[in-house]
């Protein structure tokens, strides 16, 4: 027997409860992985409250991320005793996830943990800081570069902002972090933002197609009037990586920056990210993502905190990454 955080569905109200289970009520999968650790992601805090419709049938077990060790495989690519990661692929919404003591899954969906991270750092980076890594890589191979000027990051104290100012300003860029929490400002600066902007300077429309240049690239987990705005700033032939949309889904924009800056709006995806891709992320956070940072943005979790943590995380409640014990819970 093993915990697991069950989620129930009751006249369309969502609960959950910490549930002994059995493997044999497991989904079916090609690998039976000892959980270790999970984390705490913007998806993970839609899915524990059951908004967004991530969700369509309960019980449920949530958890969009985990790190553990390998117990029973049938997958050519990995045997027992092996340490893995998962994101991504959609576990945790339609596929049971890591909110689990065990979670048996398709091996496809696995990647070797990489060499030099513990399974909890793996965690502490999770799909947020998988995500950053990922916008880093896409503005990098759009031509950006350290001695182009300031890179904005908007929602700059959550998971993926404060991975994203870590890994750049070790890279040698002047990072600018965008936040209205004035509580944070210290800690961004010990991630490595150099200048912090209240997210007020960009969360009103903006009353022309084109403002002064600004930025050399940009990583955007905010969306709505954010992003818009900030396409509006950035530098010519600069890009933005729009991966997220804590601000809103709607895009109310002009197509200027796009004809007359040649601005470059870079879609970031995690889940069906190719396994390629993938590792080479990995890799990237492995070499590229200061573990002492790391470490002073993330705070640690149990099963039992989950519930409270996902109403947290909508109301734009924690700052860094959130790393959930499992096997200690």
């Amino acid at each position: 027997m093993f915990k697991s955080l069950l989620l129930s569905q009751t006249d369309e109200k969502v609960s959950a409860q910490i549930t002994e289970m059995d493997e044999s009520q497991l989904p079916e999968g090609d690998v039976l992985v000892k959980v270790e650790y999970s984390t705490l992601n913007y998806k993970d805090g839609l899915v524990l409250n059951g908004l967004g419709g991530l969700v369509r049938n309960y019980p449920h077990i949530g958890g969009i991320d985990f790190a553990g060790t390998v117990e029973s495989s049938d997958h050519k690519d990995f045997k027992p005793g092996d340490k893995v990661v998962l994101t991504g692929w959609r576990v945790g919404e339609v596929h049971w996830g890591g909110y689990s003591q065990k979670a048996r899954v398709n091996g496809d969906w696995l990647v070797p943990l990489p060499e030099g991270l513990t399974p909890r750092q793996a965690m502490a980076v999770g799909t947020a800081g998988f995500t950053a890594m990922l916008g880093v890589m896409a503005l990098e191979d759009h031509g950006l570069s350290p001695d182009q000027g300031d890179v904005l990051i908007t929602g700059a104290a959550g998971g993926v902002g404060s991975v994203a100012a870590a890994i750049l300003a070790k890279l040698g860029y002047s990072v600018a972090g965008s936040t209205g929490r004035a509580d944070t400002h210290d800690y961004l600066r010990d991630m490595g933002v150099s200048t912090v902007i209240d997210r007020s300077e960009l969360n009103e429309p903006s009353k022309r197609p084109l403002e002064k240049e600004r930025w050399a690239g940009c990583i955007d987990a905010v969306g709505g009037t954010t992003l818009a705005r900030a396409l509006a700033q950035m530098q010519y032939g600069a890009s933005v990586a729009a991966i997220g949309l804590a601000g809103g889904n709607k895009l109310d924009a002009t197509v200027i920056p796009f004809l007359l800056r040649g601005v470059n709006l870079l879609g970031i995806d995690s889940v069906m990210c190719p396994t390629a891709k993938r590792l080479r992320a990995w890799q990237r956070i492995a070499i590229d993502l200061p573990m002492e940072k790391l470490e002073n943005m993330t705070s640690d979790a149990k099963l039992q905190d989950l519930p409270q943590l996902g109403k947290d995380i909508l109301a734009g409640n924690v700052r860094g990454r959130v790393v959930v014990d499992i096997a200690g819970s």
